[in-house]
């Protein structure tokens, strides 16, 4: 059952993609459009309704006496997010900071649905203490119940604390009196008002994509308007190619005083996803590869195998967040094989996805990467003294 219903969500996500970019030709595509373009009028009357009920304190925010970097994007997916949340956490915690990370867990699982539906019926306050994947000395959870990024921001990240919760304000807590935490980084939480406080914003931009198709959700991937970068104290710009002037004129309209920061994910290694065994970047080199991602902008990662001297012979791609069956890395296997591959490439998000099996004519490997500062380096720096410093 569960398996049906997950084809039939990622199909449905996979066309509204298409008919999102404009990549479904005929006339009901441009009917969906249409549809879609009214419910992203909704939903922007919706976030600026909200945005007006937290500055106005009709809706109460939090504050938990600690340090809270709520690092997150405008857009829905695809910026590079979880390596930008990785190197806060190392150099915070190597600063002297008790780090904890914040996730609401996506497409985790979540608990029995009788129990979230007699909490709903009763009017109940969910006491439900927020999963540890980490507490800062083991890796406690699978990435089936952590969710992706916390899990591996938990297993790269051996001596940070790693939560997930829907309610940050509760998983905050928890981090402050089980683990005395002092410093909160919200992962995905720029639009998590609940919890302000000693509050630093960081917002990602993908400098390729930087605003999507510049519609608010349903219609494109905004979920918030452009000009809402206002509140952000720190932008990085990810995936440069070092040309972002037309990018940064952009942003200097909605925000002048920000710290801009240029980055790219810079490969480190290869690792062999059953055995753990590492292989240097130049292992690459004139191999004929397949490559298998389930991420929201997989020719990024494709067209960084080929850079680093690969022939990509196969490429299969799956919905993000996709939940790999035994059965398709299989398939992925023979159709390798078929065309003379010499190994499989995936990216490590998509590896703690993989399920055990027993075939091994292939070798399996995925990328490791980290977040390699091209330009922004002092304002980094000046970003960190004033979080550890304040």
């Amino acid at each position: 059952m569960r398996e049906w219903w997950r084809e039939i969500t990622e199909n449905f996500e996979t066309f509204i993609l298409e008919v999102i970019f404009e990549r479904r030709p005929g006339k009901r595509a441009s009917i969906a459009r249409g549809f879609l373009l009214a419910l992203s009028k909704i939903f922007a009357v919706a976030v600026k309704t909200r945005r007006f009920l937290y500055n106005y304190r009709i809706l109460r925010d939090s504050t938990l006496g600690v340090q809270v970097i709520a690092i997150g994007n405008l857009t829905v997916g695809g910026t590079g997010k979880t390596p930008v949340v990785e190197k806060f956490a190392r150099v915070l915690q190597d600063e002297g900071r008790n780090v904890a990370i914040l996730s609401r867990g996506y497409r985790s699982k979540p608990p029995p649905f009788r129990k979230r539906l007699v909490d709903r019926l009763l009017f109940r306050q969910d006491r439900t203490p927020p999963r540890v994947v980490s507490d800062g000395k083991s890796l406690l959870l699978d990435s089936d119940t952590a969710g992706d990024e916390p899990y591996m921001l938990a297993s790269n990240l051996q001596d940070v604390v790693v939560l997930v919760d829907k309610d940050r304000v509760k998983s905050g807590r928890y981090a402050i009196e089980k683990f005395g935490c002092d410093t909160l980084l919200l992962d995905d939480g720029f639009q998590y008002w609940k919890l302000r406080g000693r509050r630093h914003d960081v917002v990602l931009i993908d400098s390729q994509q930087p605003f999507g198709n510049e519609f608010l959700l349903p219609r494109g991937t905004l979920r918030e308007p452009p000009s809402h970068l206002a509140r952000a104290k720190t932008i990085f710009i990810t995936k440069s190619n070092g040309n972002t002037t037309a990018l940064r004129q952009r942003i200097a309209q909605y925000n002048n005083t920000a710290g801009i920061i240029e980055c790219v994910h810079q490969p480190l290694f290869f690792e062999d996803v059953f055995t753990g065994e590492r292989e240097g970047l130049e292992f690459l080199q004139g191999k004929r590869v397949a490559s298998l991602s389930g991420i929201a902008q997989p020719e990024s990662f494709e067209e960084g195998l080929v850079k680093l001297g690969a022939e990509l012979v196969y490429a299969k791609r799956f919905a993000d967040h996709h939940r790999f069956t035994q059965q398709e890395i299989l398939n992925v296997i023979n159709r390798g094989k078929k065309r003379q591959a010499q190994l499989i490439l995936t990216t490590q998000k998509d590896a703690v996805r993989f399920p055990k099996i027993d075939r091994r004519d292939l070798r399996i490997l995925f990328m490791r990467v980290e977040i390699k500062i091209l330009h922004g380096a002092k304002d980094f720096q000046d970003c960190v003294r004033q979080i550890c410093f304040k």
